[in-house]
Order: structure tokens, then sequence, then C-alpha cells
């Protein structure tokens, strides 16, 4: 995910949602990434990739941010104007399993949360809309079956827990989602310790047994 700069609002009209969605769809073409869920709010945007490598990632996420900021302060008549995010994406590895049907509902049920519609098919800039799914990057098919009950799962209200552990993620590069084993593995390999190293400056490295 990530966000306006300064909370600034990314998307003030249809055009400047389809046109970000345009952006995906072109990063999409360039770097073959496989897009599970998304949805584009006025200040920020959520999306859930499947990467084929690693390194697909960061390269679609580059080169999408880039486009749409050059693209954006075009169409704005503010080229030159300066920063529009308000960093580096955030990121959080997700494992295929029960906790990825959550992101995917947190994701598609984020308009409903801010009140900007009553369900999550009438928000038009994400996928679980007709015109988000028409307009958007083709979806890919989910690596696990979405359940037969997903359009009831989309109208309820997740639990407050997993809204606070998504939410702490989403701040800033989480730790992997999945089970603990999963997650160790994952975090080792990616090298991927958001989340699990605690807060301050790290121990001094030993100097033979000298204090």
């Amino acid at each position: 995910m990530n966000r306006g700069a300064r909370r600034t609002g990314l998307f003030t009209e249809p055009a400047d949602y389809d046109a970000f969605l345009g952006v995906l769809c072109d990063a999409g073409r360039r770097i073959p990434i496989r897009v599970l869920a998304f949805a584009v709010m006025p200040n920020h945007w959520h999306l859930v990739l499947w990467p084929r490598e690693d390194g697909h990632l960061s390269a679609f996420m580059a080169w999408a941010t880039a486009t749409h900021v050059r693209r954006w302060h075009l169409a704005h008549g503010t080229t030159g104007g300066g920063t529009l995010y308000q960093g580096r994406f955030k990121a959080v590895p997700v494992s295929t399993d029960g906790h990825f049907l959550t992101v995917c509902r947190y994701v598609e049920r984020n308009p409903v949360r801010a009140g900007l519609v009553a369900r999550a098919d009438e928000w038009p800039w994400s996928s679980a809309s007709e015109h988000g799914r028409r307009v958007g990057p083709s979806l890919h098919a989910w690596p696990v079956p979405r359940p037969a009950c997903w359009a009831e799962l989309l109208h309820t209200p997740e639990p407050e827990s997993d809204l606070r552990k998504l939410r702490s993620g989403a701040s800033v590069n989480g730790p992997p989602l999945g089970p603990r084993d999963w997650s160790g593995d994952v975090a080792a390999r990616l090298q991927w310790y958001g989340g699990f190293r605690k807060r301050g400056r790290p121990p001094k490295a030993s100097s033979g047994g000298r204090k």
C-alpha cells in the first residue's frame, strides 16, 4: 500500500482513479506480476500481488508509482510540483492460507469501513466491483479457492482482532502473515525482518570478550 504525502488526496474525480488503474495495467505488461485484489481510495491504495520471482514486486511498484506521479502532475498541471507519495510503498508477505483470504477481504472492504459505500461492490475502483474489474488490471486466479460465501463475507464486518493485526502491518513493512514456521522461513529467505526486531539500536558486536 501507499498513501499521498501529507494526506494529499491522490484521487479527486473518476478520471484520477481510472488513470491509476491504467498505470497498473501498463505496469503489468512490463513486469509480469499477478494481481489478486485491489482497492483505490481517495488518498491511498491497497494491492494484493503475487510476484513470479523475487525482485518483481519492487520493480513493478517502482515503475507504477514513478509513472503515476509523472502522469498525475501532467494531468493536474503541476509538473515539477514535488512529492506525491509519503514514501516507498509498504508491503507484507502473506501465506496462501486463511491469512490470504483475510487480507483480500480487508482490502476489498476498505471503502465500506471508510463510509464511502454501503456495500463493497458499490465502490467502482476496487476488485470487488464490476467497473474495477473491467477498467483495472486483469485479475489472476487465487492460490486458494474463493469461498462460495465471499459476497456475504464482504458485507460482514471483520473481527476487530483481524483489523488490528492488518492495520499494524500496513503502517510499516510488517512481519509475514501466516503460520509461525512459514513466517520465519520467509523472513529468513527474503531477509524480511520488519516487525520482528525490537526497536532501538542493535547490540554491538562482540570484541573478543573485551568490554
